[in-house]
């Protein structure tokens, strides 16, 4: 092994030297001690520079490399999916088959005629549902919608002081509900009479009440509801008709009587009530 390679095999450095450019085959054995440790630091300074560039530029390509663009919004589906299916509307005959829980439920989110777009809310019976009285009106008014409950405020205390003359115990012996469990409105949001269709969609509601309730005196508050508890039948003040095993018996609406100033049609509704009550009694 020549001098040469015995020194810079001493260094350590043997297997990285390379000739600088240009510089002729074999010129290293001939060069003196300092030239050739001159030569090798050459390509070995070289050669850790270039890894030192290299590992400063991996950080500093990582630190300027583009943010990637946002992923689009992962919701963004949602507003071209097709709105949810409606709630399965009962039959007539699903509706016959419910307990008073589930016949609460479905009138709650019933949507069998167009009443349910334009409600506020709907009105549920209330009262004794083992009552054998039965105060039947024709549709919500817009303070029963508001209030969620039949007969509320004055109306129901004018009712209950009535009963009360003929001793029955409103709060015992009585269930109220109306025919239809939403109020109609025309397209001025103005009260209206309910289509045909309106009432025949509902009544599925009342008659399935009507099972489960089983009065034995069903009295009607208003013209309307005397008229349309038994259809194709004109209604009579003052004569007692049969709906099943239940009397019927037709009076005026609280709301008529709190408007009378003469005090005629309390007197009206006084008998009525007092029919009512004798027809009770005698069943």
């Amino acid at each position: 092994m020549s001098r040469s390679a015995v020194f810079l095999d001493e260094m350590g450095v043997g297997p990285l030297w390379r000739l600088r450019q240009g510089a002729a085959p074999g010129a290293v054995e001939d060069m003196p001690v300092d030239a050739v440790a001159a030569e090798v630091a050459a390509p070995v300074t070289e050669v850790v520079a270039e890894a030192a560039v290299v590992e400063v530029a991996a950080p500093l390509a990582a630190a300027v490399a583009p943010v990637p663009a946002a992923a689009p919004d992962d919701t963004a589906w949602f507003d071209d999916a097709p709105p949810p299916a409606p709630a399965r509307q009962l039959s007539d005959a699903d509706i016959a088959a419910l307990d008073w829980d589930g016949l609460t439920a479905a009138v709650a989110k019933c949507a069998r005629c167009e009443l349910c777009k334009t409600r506020k809310g709907v009105v549920m019976g209330r009262g004794d549902r083992q009552g054998v009285w039965l105060m039947l009106a024709s549709s919500p008014s817009r303070a029963e919608e508001r209030e969620g409950r039949a007969l509320p405020d004055e109306q129901g205390k004018l009712l209950d002081n009535m009963l009360k003359a003929i001793d029955v115990d409103a709060g015992s012996d009585v269930y109220m509900t109306h025919l239809l469990k939403c109020r109609p409105l025309d397209e001025a949001g103005q009260e209206r009479l309910p289509t045909d269709a309106e009432s025949a969609a509902c009544r599925p509601y009342f008659e399935r009440e009507l099972a489960l309730l089983q009065p034995r005196t069903i009295v009607t508050l208003g013209q309307l509801a005397a008229a349309s508890i038994l259809p194709g039948e004109k209604p009579v003040r003052g004569k007692v008709r049969q709906l099943g095993k239940a009397s019927v018996v037709a009076t005026y609406h609280p709301e008529m009587l709190l408007q009378d100033e003469t005090g005629k049609a309390k007197a009206r509704a006084w008998g009525d009530l007092c029919l009512a009550k004798s027809t009770h009694a005698g069943s």
